[in-house]
This record gives C-alpha cells, sequence and structure tokens, in this order.
C-alpha cells in the first residue's frame, strides 16, 4: 500500500477529482496526467515529482516515499511544489522544505 500523507497537498485541477484519483492510484490504473510529489528518494534532494503512472511498476511501487502532493498536470505540479515552498520560508525562514514536510509529518502522525 502507498503511503500518503494526511495532509496530502492537492491542487486545484486535482481537487473535484481526488478520492478517485487515489483509488485510482492505489490500485494500480493508469491515470492521464497526474503527478505526484513525494520526500526525495536520495538525502541530497528535498522533493521529486513524477507521473503517477511510473507507480504501476512494482520496483517503483515498493520504493515510493511519502507522498505528499497530488496534481493534475506537470504545471499544477510545480506550482504546489512553489507553494510548499514559500509556506516552509513564512514557517521557518528557510527553504528547507523536506525537513519541514517531515516535522508536519511527524506532527500528524501522532
Amino acid at each position: 500500500m502507498l503511503n500518503w500523507y494526511k495532509g496530502l497537498y492537492v491542487g486545484n485541477n486535482a481537487k473535484k477529482r481526488k478520492n478517485k484519483l487515489i483509488r485510482r492510484i492505489n490500485q494500480g490504473a493508469g491515470v492521464l496526467d497526474v503527478y505526484l510529489i513525494t520526500l526525495a528518494a536520495n538525502p541530497r534532494d528535498q522533493l521529486d515529482i513524477f507521473s503517477a503512472n511510473e507507480l504501476k511498476q512494482k520496483i517503483r511501487r515498493e520504493s515510493c516515499p511519502v507522498i505528499v502532493g497530488l496534481a493534475c498536470g506537470y504545471w499544477e505540479a510545480l506550482e504546489l511544489v512553489e507553494y510548499l515552498v514559500r509556506r516552509t520560508y513564512q514557517e521557518t525562514g528557510t527553504g528547507e522544505v523536506r525537513n519541514w514536510l517531515e516535522e508536519q509529518i511527524r506532527k500528524d502522525s501522532r
């Protein structure tokens, strides 16, 4: 099962279809022009953006980090990342998005 952040950030175009998209992605079905934002798979980077269809591959699904964002279209995914960076800077004064999100995830899992 995929690990979705409870406070998932969802782009404006994806909001209307959020539950349906999550269900289809969890089932391993293909979705058109849907992108996911996750914590980066490596410690050097902060976030990854990739097509939800990549999760149809077993190895990609098994190694998928926590999903923090859902967007319809690559540009919407970029806008969502921009929003996360702005929000991180407003709350912490730094650009450490990954650290801020990891802290949010820890708080929400309590």
